[in-house]
């Protein structure tokens, strides 16, 4: 059994053994909303597919099939160790299926969207789900409160959703109690897929991006951080001379 990561979504951030894998399975199990992504390979293949919180129905019908004997992939959007299927499935494995179970890596959502920014992530970032489904909001205002402290460079996955959105503004306030308001915030949405809209504002002119949504990546700089030429930088520390800029 595999448990594959599709990065994006789109066939240029595939892996080579993301590849290998689907096409070698006979049963393919997914979020519809990542199936869709990958609908070249499912042909002929046996699909096990559902909605947002059927996760745990939907990796134990996979496991179900593994069992049968059956070569089954599961597949997790980005990477499937970052938020993903890959901790449900061990849980939910005997130690001996664990052994043989394999987790192929892929382009989780903040280093995808750190590309399309610049290079905001070179120095050391939090990763951070607004989400509080699974966890309790207080345990991530805490981690947000400490990881602003802490002038990490912080990565927001799931910012809002049009059930949940005191998250998204809470965050604005903490971040604004530790660093300047002029801030760069990246700001990433679909990234690499249709309608990919890529924007960096100023920390303070967070709150009035309403289009921020739970296919939205943030990327909070730090205090070091700097935006030039529709550019996110964090410097990593090496010490340069500013007329190297103008070489080429």
């Amino acid at each position: 059994m595999h448990v594959v990561s599709i990065g994006p979504g789109d066939a240029d951030h595939l892996t080579a053994g993301a590849n290998m894998a689907l096409q070698a399975a006979d049963v393919i199990a997914g979020y519809d909303g990542y199936l869709q992504y990958i609908a070249d390979y499912l042909e002929g293949k046996e699909v096990i597919s559902s909605g947002m919180r059927g996760e745990v129905e939907r990796c134990r019908n996979a496991l179900s099939q593994f069992r049968g004997g059956r070569r089954v992939v599961l597949v997790s959007g980005g990477d499937a160790g970052v938020y993903g299927l890959a901790g449900l499935v061990l849980e939910l494995m005997s130690p001996a299926e664990r052994a043989s179970l394999l987790i192929l890596p892929g382009v989780t959502s903040a280093t995808a969207c750190a590309a399309l920014l610049g290079a905001p992530l070179t120095h050391d970032f939090a990763v951070i789900s607004l989400s509080d489904l699974l966890t309790d909001a207080k345990l991530i205002e805490k981690r947000l409160d400490l990881a602003a402290k802490g002038d990490f460079v912080t990565v927001l996955y799931n910012p809002r959703s049009l059930s949940r959105r005191h998250l998204f503004l809470r965050t604005i306030d903490i971040f604004l109690k530790h660093r300047e308001a002029h801030t760069p915030v990246g700001l990433v949405r679909n990234a690499y897929r249709d309608e990919q809209r890529v924007e960096i504002v100023q920390l303070t002119d967070l709150y009035a991006q309403d289009w921020v949504d739970m296919k939205t990546t943030v990327i909070i700089g730090n205090s070091q951080t700097m935006s030039s030429g529709h550019r996110m930088i964090t410097p990593r520390g090496y010490q340069i001379c500013r007329t190297d800029e103008a070489v080429v």
